[in-house]
């Protein structure tokens, strides 16, 4: 049995338990529930950089981060699954590159409040993280990616993006979808398509709030 290390709000480890469900692995991972805050808790030992998510194999090898993991996870399943071969990989994987990136911006922004003293704040940093995300959904919305209508559809990248939204509604109060709804009608054709996105969801109550991510 592999193990996840992951926690329910990660939208890191939210993409692997995606992947892994579209590639029929769910029944091959046990998911454990991780406190990357604890030093008590064996992620420090297991990943050096104390991150999350992390894949322990069978044989005690750890995987980590979810790019590494999404790949052994498809390669695990045959391979070209949700990591397409020759040149159709590369726009999966820029996809999966800007979800990524959006995520990053996210969290970032909710660690400034988590970690750092409301006098120590720097609002700068915070609107550079926002920015960020800002610019990612207007690229996404003058453009938007092709629809996911099934698990079919479902790549390394979508699912990324998918995630990287979702992790919008659970941190921002989904207020992105004021300004874009052509990505608001994209991932309600995801959440169709993808029962594992709607499994994987984390209720927004008692999670707190930061402040819009967009500029």
């Amino acid at each position: 049995m592999l193990v996840l290390r992951s926690s329910p709000a990660s939208p890191f480890g939210r993409k692997v338990k995606i992947a892994a469900d579209v590639l029929g692995l769910k029944p091959l991972i046990n998911v454990e529930a991780t406190n990357t805050a604890s030093p008590d808790d064996s992620i420090r030992q297991q990943n050096p950089l104390g991150k999350i998510p992390a894949l322990i194999l069978e044989d005690g090898t750890v995987l980590y981060d979810s790019r590494v993991i999404v790949e052994y996870l498809d390669h695990l399943a045959g391979g070209g699954k949700i990591l397409p071969i020759g040149e159709a990989r590369f726009p999966v994987l820029r996809m999966q590159a800007l979800a990524d990136g959006m995520m990053d911006a996210g969290i970032l922004q909710v660690y400034e409040h988590r970690f750092r003293p409301e006098k120590y704040r720097f609002e700068d940093w915070k609107a550079y993280q926002a920015a960020k995300v800002g610019r990612v959904l207007d690229a996404l919305e003058a453009s938007p990616p092709a629809r996911v209508n099934s698990s079919n559809d479902a790549d390394a990248g979508n699912i990324a993006l998918a995630c990287a939204l979702g992790y919008l509604d659970l941190r921002f109060s989904g207020v992105w979808r004021d300004q874009y709804p052509n990505m608001v009608a994209w991932l309600a054709a995801f959440e169709a398509a993808i029962p594992a996105f709607k499994a994987t969801e984390v209720p927004p109550a008692g999670f707190p709030k930061t402040e819009e991510p967009l500029r």
